[in-house]
């Protein structure tokens, strides 16, 4: 059965079948069940537990090879490779109901663990293991055996459930983790003999740890201390401190007392938190307060350590992830015990004058400034120069990083309030935040859509609106940013001011568009800036339009625009919606040449339109100017023809004095002539080969637009009757049936006829069209204006008798 090579084989144990699967695992139980336990038994049971573990659906095994499983499992004479290959294939069974395992009598650790790990799989055991693990670690474990096979499924235990310990429990482990952490051996291990013929009995004594640079160990193990084996007290040392977040978070603050709540004012009592963590060492404390002592003292140790210059690059690694760890700590600690604060403040003031300057360190920048955040009040510190470097310098830097772009945007999610301050550094920081979305647009789209409604604000609104258009614009601009600052310095030169740059790289230099690269690529907030003089640099950069980053990034920015809207309406008053729709006309000339980018752009923009002018019917009115302009151009039409229908719909819908005491009939008949030039435009009759197409909803759109409007100032009906007669003309010329399908065509001629029957009634029309102040919002017009179309073809059968039909 299992022949295939090592590639394949996982493909084919996921395709084996029951009926195979209940054979194999017959010739396993044969060999688990033979004299000698070697290499076939092995190799059997990693091949079950590959297949067990190659499907998403649980594999069923008979209850009599489970229980042989179990048995090899506990069993003392068992091999110790066979027993770690039994405990992980239970594991993939569980929850299974053929297990009977129990970790109550178990005394040797690495049993105990692997049993406990299979018990924990079953979900239901969680407090069982957890009670006996604690029980072992209570008492001294033998030097034959080893607690720290036992940490890490403590430490599953309370990553699964808590509330499963006691309180006396978890100060016995805190007691222990305190001394495991502070009171491990400073001299290395022992290689364990391998046993054979030429093993040395006499091993030379081992030297003491070194530190990461090689240096000779002076102060107290941790993490960071290196040798070439290690004593079972300092793998218990590493094991503490891999767990000691997570068991402060569960544990660390249980008992403390509450806040006090007396009238002391705020430096009263940071006076009295610098005295108690200026007091006495070598006071006696509660399992928790040691813990959490030593644990400070750690993760100073760690910090002071990070300051060496590693010899291996692996470790430079460790000792950056170790100094996150460990500033995180800290950042519990400090909320647990506020006496830790004025200790932590001023030692981290120190750590960032000596990291912020390596780029290596950035992700450590980011606990650094969490704790700030946190504390820096209460230690009356000035942290504007911890914040203004990270949201300045880090950012415009290091955009490139994925993880750090992940995390520090995290970071902003979790610190929301913070950009709610209006003369918060945070909030004028914005632009370049976005600079970690449009470089990693799809992995971070997620996370923009839970951050941007808190960078959004009366002040911010128009500055990000443009920052949304722009996004596949500033990522081309980054991509050259990062291939100009890897040119040698010899190719970094100003350009001559006089000559064309040929290539965006030349551009980034050249004296014309390196204004433009700033304002693209800024850090900080400008709103007084005007956008338009990046149209130029859109057309340079349009060469890198196809580039898949920019595609990828185009991609995300429908999203946040309709997320965008969405935030806006619930707090933009009549200045911001008149801004809004103005720069939606505006910017829908000015977007990246990017096809698929603009007409989805279009589609958003034309919804959010009709949004903005139901929340705001005035805005038809205050705006004429601008919406006539756009109104009138057919090249509208040809390019934007979904904007441009939304917006004449939206003139037709509101331009009344249902919605606006101020709408005129000189007003009305301004905007009749307008859209009557379109119409007549793109409808008239022209030479075969020269005829354009239009799209049919336009001048359906156009047709109605100019019905509502002729209803509302009635001396306009003739002229537009007259027009919406001329339409039979217009879909029977053979010009125009050439461009236009017969569809589309039949379409325009039922609605032209519809129109002009209803014109036939004006009092209906009106009704109809422009529904009294009263009833303009009520749901019997929203219903009416839903069913238009049904009232138009009811009033035209009313109008057009049957065929056949003759009056008596």
């Amino acid at each position: 059965m299992f022949t295939a090579t090592a590639e394949s084989f996982l493909k084919q144990a996921r395709e084996i079948q029951e009926e195979e699967l209940r054979r194999f695992v017959s010739r396993v139980a044969a060999v688990l069940q033979g004299p000698e336990l070697g290499p076939e038994a092995a190799d059997c049971l990693q091949r079950l537990h590959l297949t067990v573990a190659a499907t998403k659906y649980p594999r069923k095994l008979d209850g009599k090879f489970v229980e042989l499983l179990q048995t090899l499992l506990c069993s003392p004479k068992c091999p110790e490779q066979i027993q770690l290959l039994c405990a992980a294939i239970l594991r993939e069974m569980s929850p299974c109901n053929d297990l009977i395992l129990s970790c109550d009598e178990i005394q040797d650790a690495k049993l105990l663990s692997l049993v406990s790990s299979v018990l924990l799989a079953q979900k239901g055991e969680v407090s069982a293991v957890g009670q006996r693990i604690v029980k072992v670690l209570e008492r001294r474990v033998p030097e034959s055996q080893s607690a720290r096979y036992l940490l890490p499924i403590l430490s599953n235990v309370i990553s699964l459930s808590p509330e499963s310990l006691t309180e006396e429990q978890t100060s016995v482990i805190s007691k222990k983790m305190a001394d495991w952490l502070r009171y491990a051996s400073t001299q290395q291990g022992v290689a364990q003999p391998s046993g054979g013929f030429f093993s040395n009995p006499r091993t030379r004594q081992p030297g003491p740890v070194t530190e990461i640079d090689g240096a000779i160990a002076t102060d107290f193990f941790t993490v960071l201390s290196v040798g070439q084996y290690y004593t079972e007290d300092q793998w218990l040392n590493m094991q503490a401190f891999s767990m000691l977040r997570n068991w402060l978070l569960c544990y660390g603050a249980k008992g403390l007392k509450a806040p006090n709540s007396d009238n002391k004012s705020g430096t009263d009592r940071s006076v009295m938190a610098m005295v108690s963590a200026t007091s006495t060492p070598g006071r006696l404390l509660p399992p928790k307060d040691r813990l959490r002592e030593k644990a400070f003292e750690y993760c100073q140790r760690l910090i002071e350590q990070s300051n060496r210059r590693p010899l291996k690059k692996d470790d430079g690694d460790l000792q950056k992830a170790c100094l996150i760890e460990a500033v995180t700590i800290m950042d519990v600690i400090c909320k647990q015990d506020s006496s830790y604060v004025y200790r932590a403040v001023s030692f981290l003031k120190i750590l960032h004058g000596r990291i912020s300057g390596d780029a290596t360190y950035a992700r450590a920048l980011l606990p650094i400034a969490q704790l700030f955040v946190n504390h820096g009040k209460m230690a009356a510190v000035d942290s504007d120069a911890i914040y203004k470097h990270l949201l300045t310098d880090i950012p415009a830097q290091l955009f490139h990083n994925p993880s750090l772009a992940f995390e520090f945007v995290q970071f902003c999610k979790d610190n929301t309030q913070l950009f709610t301050e209006t003369s918060s550094i945070f909030r004028q920081s914005f632009p370049n935040l976005f600079k970690f979305l449009a470089w990693n647009s799809p992995p971070l789209i997620s996370e923009f859509v839970d951050l941007l409604p808190f960078l959004l604000d009366a002040g911010t609104a128009v500055e990000i609106f443009h920052l949304l258009l722009d996004l596949p614009c500033l990522t081309a601009a980054l991509d050259i940013q990062l291939r100009s600052a890897a040119l040698p310095t010899s190719e970094r030169a100003a350009c001559d001011p006089a000559v064309k740059p040929t290539t965006c790289l030349e551009a980034f230099r050249h004296p014309k568009y390196k204004s433009m690269f700033q304002y693209l690529l800024r850090t900080k907030s400008t709103p007084e800036d005007a956008p338009e003089r990046l149209i130029p640099l859109r057309q340079l950069l349009g060469s890198l339009a196809s580039s898949p980053r920019v595609m990828q990034c185009a991609e995300t920015v429908p999203v946040l625009l309709e997320l965008f809207f969405r935030v806006v309406a619930e707090f933009a008053d009549g200045t911001l919606i008149n801004q809004l729709v103005v720069l939606l006309l505006q910017r829908s000339d000015q977007l990246y040449e990017i096809p698929a980018f603009k007409d989805d752009v279009y589609r958003v923009l034309s919804s959010q339109l009709v949004m903005l002018c139901r929340l705001r019917p005035a805005l038809i009115v205050e705006l004429s100017t601008e919406i006539l302009e756009f109104s009138g151009a057919v090249s509208n039409i040809q390019n934007k023809e979904v904007i441009f229908t939304h917006m004449v719909w939206a003139i037709g819908e509101y331009m009344s004095v249902s919605y606006d005491k101020r709408c005129t009939v000189e007003q009305i008949s301004r905007f009749f002539e307008t859209l009557e030039a379109m119409l007549f435009e793109i409808t008239q009759l022209r030479p075969l080969a020269s005829t354009p197409s239009y799209a049919p909803r336009a001048i359906s759109v156009l047709m109605a637009t100019l019905t509502k409007l002729a209803a509302r100032s009635q001396d306009l009906i003739p002229r537009v009757s007259m027009f919406l007669s001329k339409m039979r003309t217009f879909v029977q010329s053979p010009a125009v049936t050439s461009v236009y399908s017969k569809e589309d065509l039949e379409e325009i001629l039922i609605r032209a006829t519809e129109l002009m029957n209803l014109l036939k009634m004006p009092s209906v029309a009106q009704f109809v069209f422009t529904p009294p102040v009263d009833v303009a919002s009520t749901r019997f017009q929203r219903e009416v204006n839903d069913s238009l179309p049904f009232a138009l073809r009811i009033v035209t059968r009313l109008l057009e008798p049957a065929p056949g039909f003759v009056p008596g």
